[in-house]
């Protein structure tokens, strides 16, 4: 496991640094890649770095630097590439060229699913977020307050305010002493979680509406098509929450959402409340995530996959 130490060497070390997380980028996954840009940028100017990251949505852009995200790959070989909160190298999708290119890959995640890969790793799966991780091993006086904003986002995020299981009294105590930096926690929250655009609401009130109950009601499922999304003039993007705001529903154990990426492919998107594992389902399929939150690909009609997914949920509770 890669110390602090080693961490900071190979940042020294290198001349090129790019940087990465996985495919449709969630708050942790952006906010622990811009936090590692700041801090290297912060504290050494002569680096060449650069963040790869699919499309953030907008309730992102708000962070410091976002605007320097690259949207496309290179062939560049850089001389340290560092992947951020990816359970495994197919998920860093179109930029995982720039680890197989790269002349040494450091990998820092937090996913139970992560079995360890890169010529150096730090996985933590008791820890919050990979934003935890790498307050941890960061120099605490060259934290400056951008750094801070990126990391604190991302605990957020991970955390659903400090409101999932996994906040410890270690996450709390990270929070506070990012909150020492300046960061300003209230407009964090608001901009990140609460403000939606109206397009937003009407894509949530359309998937509220069109949401069913199974296994006793114990199960919320809903889903959109791309065909209805493209009728709404949204993008995946707007599609942030939805699965939170119907974990949430009275009496549900799982909230299972799809949304379809292309033809009969759809993105699956599972939370649970207790007792189902649903890092265990989704790895089944070739995804991964937390033990209450995960994610995968699947291919069917709605019904084939719901019936699958239902089996395994009800598998769990036997």
């Amino acid at each position: 496991m890669m110390t602090a130490t080693q961490f900071h060497n190979d940042i020294e070390n290198a001349s090129t640094i790019a940087i990465s997380g996985h495919v449709r980028p969630d708050g942790d996954c952006t906010g622990s890649t811009l936090s590692l840009l700041n801090y290297i940028q912060d504290n050494w100017s002569n680096k060449t770095v650069h963040v790869f990251l699919e499309y953030i949505s907008d309730n992102l852009k708000f962070l410091p630097k976002s605007e320097q995200i690259h949207r496309e790959t290179n062939n560049t070989c850089y001389d340290l590439f560092i992947c951020c909160d990816c359970g495994s190298k197919d998920r860093l999708g179109e930029f995982s060229n720039l680890s197989d290119n790269a002349k040494k890959n450091l990998c820092i995640d937090h996913h139970i699913s992560n079995d360890g890969f890169g010529d150096a790793f730090l996985l933590v799966p008791q820890a919050s977020s990979t934003c935890e991780i790498l307050y941890t091993i960061m120099e605490k006086d060259k934290i400056s307050k951008n750094t801070a904003t990126c990391l604190y986002l991302g605990i957020l995020h991970d955390t659903g305010v400090f409101k999932h299981s996994n906040t410890t009294k270690l996450t709390m105590e990270i929070a506070g002493k990012l909150l020492e930096k300046g960061v300003n926690n209230s407009k964090i929250i608001d901009d990140s979680f609460y403000a939606k655009s109206f397009l937003q609401n009407k894509l949530l009130g359309h998937c509220l509406l069109n949401s069913q109950f199974f296994v006793e009601q114990k199960v919320i499922f809903s889903s959109i098509t791309k065909e209805i999304l493209t009728k709404f003039g949204g993008t995946a993007g707007d599609l942030d929450g939805i699965i939170d705001q119907l974990r949430i529903t009275k009496g549900v154990e799982v909230a299972i959402f799809l949304y379809e990426m292309e033809e009969n492919k759809w993105k699956v998107s599972m939370r649970s409340n207790e007792v189902v594992n649903v890092s265990e389902i989704a790895k089944l399929y070739g995804g991964g995530g937390h033990i209450k939150a995960a994610g995968c690909t699947m291919e069917g009609t709605t019904t084939m996959i719901l019936d699958t997914l239902l089996e395994q949920i009800q598998a769990q509770q036997r």
